[in-house]
């Protein structure tokens, strides 16, 4: 007598193995359980540069009071702004681009590119005004900035920028301020 999961029995029809068809769907449904688990683990929101010491710290509520939700959001717990958004997108004049969070100069607009992307670019920041740590929350791994001074997360870095530095800071306008001079 043929096997039921074979196709000899019963005039030659198939009859599935209905447990080796449950153990099959268990095992497809784990897999896809453990690959949405990591994908939403590698996409979290966490506090920026919480292992790090800066001169300037504050509690979260103290930062969220200070920031407003938006900047609070960037600038501490790295979400990141639509591109297009902000306005420092388009500022062209001569100036300094600061941390939103602790108003320390970050970028010369002398640095300053179009990037094409979305957001504020450019191919070099100020001496000693950010730090950089790699970032691999979306399952990648990326350059992420951050004032050097207060850690409030600023963007990221690339390789694919302009002369001099190869390098693209694409930073959320949201997270800094411009002062014209």
């Amino acid at each position: 007598m043929a096997d039921a999961g074979d196709a000899g029995g019963a005039g030659g029809a198939y009859i599935p193995d209905m447990a080796q068809e449950h153990d099959r769907r268990s095992l497809l449904s784990l897999a896809a359980a453990g690959i949405a688990g990591a994908a939403l683990w590698g996409c979290r929101s966490a506090p920026a540069a919480a292992a790090e010491r800066f001169p300037v710290q504050m509690s979260d509520a103290a930062w969220r009071k200070k920031l407003g939700d938006q900047a609070w959001a960037v600038l501490r717990h790295e979400s990141t702004e639509r591109p297009f958004s902000s306005p420092l997108n388009d500022e062209h004049r001569a100036g300094t681009f600061a941390c939103k969070g602790c108003a320390q100069p970050a970028f010369s607009s002398k640095t300053k590119f179009e990037s094409g992307t979305g957001w504020p670019s450019f191919y070099a920041p100020l001496p000693r005004a950010v730090a950089t740590r790699v970032d691999g929350s979306l399952m990648m791994q990326r350059t992420e900035v951050h004032c050097s001074r207060c850690g409030g997360h600023l963007g990221h870095v690339f390789d694919d920028g302009p002369k001099p530095t190869g390098k693209r800071y694409c930073m959320n306008g949201v997270a800094m301020t411009f002062r014209a001079g």
